[in-house]
């Protein structure tokens, strides 16, 4: 019983009262009634002693466990001349797999110490004879600082330089966010040199990371959208030697490597893109376009499975130095900048009027060729009398003309709009909207002729075209296109980017027409050259004129395969070319083989 002012908590009241309980605790209270002066003092110091005991244990596990990252970094600043062994301290962008698209890269390095050498000249002509460089080129890369060379790292140069036993030299593994070939480099993007103290001192305002003047920084794609979770404060390894309290060089003591630390502020991107399936479409681009782009869209989710421009580039600054990305079309993605979309559009116009009822598959017109009037047809003599299967299958202007003329700009209008075309969305990729694309200019006069062709105003961008196609495809739904799928932290949850809820644009019926046109262009049309023997497929060429060059045109092919359950939607666009027919369809064909040849192995 408590007697006295003492009255317990609910909490101890209920365990007190709680059966089973109340014996034990009758137990103890009457076991310290008995307890004498000495005794009592003893149990009061045990006591003290095992409280101080677990708040000693406690307080080890919060510096060395939680805030252990933290305390090892300050105790090695504190205690030695560093050199970084990682040249971009930041987060992986990784593929849907959690393959490196970054940061996969190492290869050994030399790091000199010249605080340790002897005699650095002498140093500097033996390493210069072993690694095959100019002494003079050696020695202007040595300082009174750590330094990494350089200069790669054979296993047979390794083995000479620990022979040598050169003191103040070690051999050590170096990290390299880009390596000699970079996968979808304009998804990634590229770095670049932080300008000046006001651009510093607002990147460590708005991230809460550390910032040097001499860092680089997120410039285009990927490094740039998510600068603030890739950036990192420090490297996850590196070389040094002890110093003293005040940096002096304590004698004796060798060099030292870590490559073990870790670093709790960046954080991991996880893209959509597949890297086996972006190789198949690289190493085909680098044979057969020059100038151009291709996307690879998986045909059930809306996830971008592969996005490549060309003219191509390194992202590493090394290798880029101090080109202008403002200056070089190099830089530019392609697969997200706008162009006539020629007769690709014509998915747009079949959609609509058959929809709308304007046209049947069966509907019959006539081409005369280069007599028709205002858009001839690119066959001189015409295709004579055909019906609208065909005409797509041929790719026959005057019909288009003709049925844009029936449905009117506003009809037209909204079924671009419904299929994708004035949208420039992408989950995890944010884009600025293009103000030249402008959909409601198909309504301005003299403008409908063209734009039911895919000239004049309509503007789209590859990606926006394997969007439009995909709803075919997919039997009618819009999906929303993804390239980041999460962000991954190395403390706290991920952060996941949708997929997004599929949206119908178009009735299954009227999909599945399309379907049955775009399969006779590879079929029997003018896409032949599209078809892929293995499953099948279906899709759109297009040929769209080039402002100022009477021989050349945009080449497009825009398909999917198989054909029976489609699984990528691809198109492929080739500037400069010479027809959707000739210069496109082809590269389809042998992307598509490819990637399911990846998919297969």
């Amino acid at each position: 019983m408590l007697t006295g002012n003492t009255f317990p908590s609910p909490v101890i009241v209920t365990f007190i009262e709680s059966p089973g309980w109340s014996c034990y605790y009758q137990y103890i209270v009457k076991g310290w009634a008995k307890l004498k002066g000495t005794n009592r003092r003893l149990v009061w110091a045990l006591t003290i002693l095992v409280f101080f005991f677990l708040a000693a244990a406690a307080r080890i596990w919060y510096i060395q466990v939680h805030q252990g990252e933290y305390y090892t970094r300050m105790a090695l600043a504190g205690e030695t001349m560093q050199v970084s062994l990682e040249d971009y301290p930041r987060g992986r962008i990784l593929d849907r797999n959690l393959v490196p698209l970054t940061g996969s890269y190492s290869a050994n390095r030399v790091v000199v110490f010249p605080q340790l050498l002897e005699d650095p000249g002498a140093v500097a002509g033996r390493l210069a004879a072993l690694m095959g460089v100019e002494p003079a080129a050696l020695k202007t890369s040595l300082s009174d600082r750590p330094v990494v060379l350089p200069y790669p790292v054979s296993g047979s140069l390794r083995e000479a330089v620990e022979r040598e036993g050169l003191n103040g030299v070690v051999v050590a593994p170096y990290s390299f966010r880009y390596g000699p070939r970079v996968l979808a480099a304009h998804v990634v993007g590229h770095l670049g040199r932080i300008e000046g103290p006001a651009e510093m001192e607002d990147l460590m305002q708005s991230s809460g990371k550390i910032y040097r003047l001499s860092d680089w920084t997120g410039r285009q794609g990927l490094e740039y959208f998510y600068e603030e979770k890739l950036k990192g404060n420090y490297p996850y390894g590196f070389a040094g030697i002890c110093t003293d309290a005040r940096g002096g060089l304590l004698p004796g003591l060798p060099a030292l490597v870590n490559t073990g630390l870790g670093d709790s502020s960046r954080s991991d991107i996880v893209t959509t893109i597949d890297s086996g399936i972006q190789d198949v479409v690289e190493r085909v681009m680098d044979r057969s376009i020059s100038k151009g782009a291709v996307v690879v869209m998986d045909t059930a989710s809306g996830d971008i499975l592969a996005m490549s421009s060309r003219p191509n580039y390194n992202p590493d600054p090394a290798i880029l130095g101090h080109q202008s990305p403002y200056n070089d079309e190099r830089f530019i993605n392609q697969a997200v900048s706008l162009f006539q979309p020629g007769s690709v559009f014509k998915v747009v116009v079949a959609a609509a009027a058959l929809s709308e009822g304007v046209v049947k598959p069966e509907t019959l017109f006539y081409c005369r060729g280069a007599e028709d009037s205002p858009l001839r047809c690119w066959k001189p003599e015409g295709h004579g009398r055909i019906n609208f299967s065909q005409a797509f299958a041929q790719s026959c202007n005057p019909v288009f003309v003709s049925i844009g003329q029936d449905l009117g700009a506003d009809r037209l209008i909204a079924y671009a709009r419904r299929m994708g075309l004035d949208s420039q969305s992408v989950l995890g990729f944010p884009l600025a909207p293009d103000t030249r694309q402008n959909l409601d200019l198909i309504a301005g006069k003299y403008n409908l002729a063209n734009s039911s062709i895919g000239q004049g105003p309509v503007l789209a961008t590859p990606l926006q075209i394997t969007v439009m196609t995909n709803i075919v495809a997919s039997g009618g739904l819009y999906m929303e296109p993804r390239l980041v799928k999460e962000i991954l932290r190395v403390k706290g949850r991920a952060v996941s980017f949708g997929p997004a809820d599929p949206v119908r644009a178009l009735s299954p019926e009227t999909a599945g027409q399309l379907g049955k046109l775009m399969a006779g262009v590879t079929g029997e049309g003018v896409g032949q050259l599209a078809w892929v023997a293995r499953g099948g497929s279906a899709g759109k060429t297009g040929s769209a004129e080039v402002a100022g060059e009477d021989s050349m045109v945009n080449a497009w092919f825009s398909g999917y395969t198989p054909l029976d359950k489609p699984r990528y939607t691809i198109t492929v666009l080739v500037r400069e070319g010479v027809s959707g027919a000739a210069s496109a369809a082809p590269v389809f064909r042998e992307i598509a083989e490819g990637v399911a040849s990846a998919r297969v192995h």
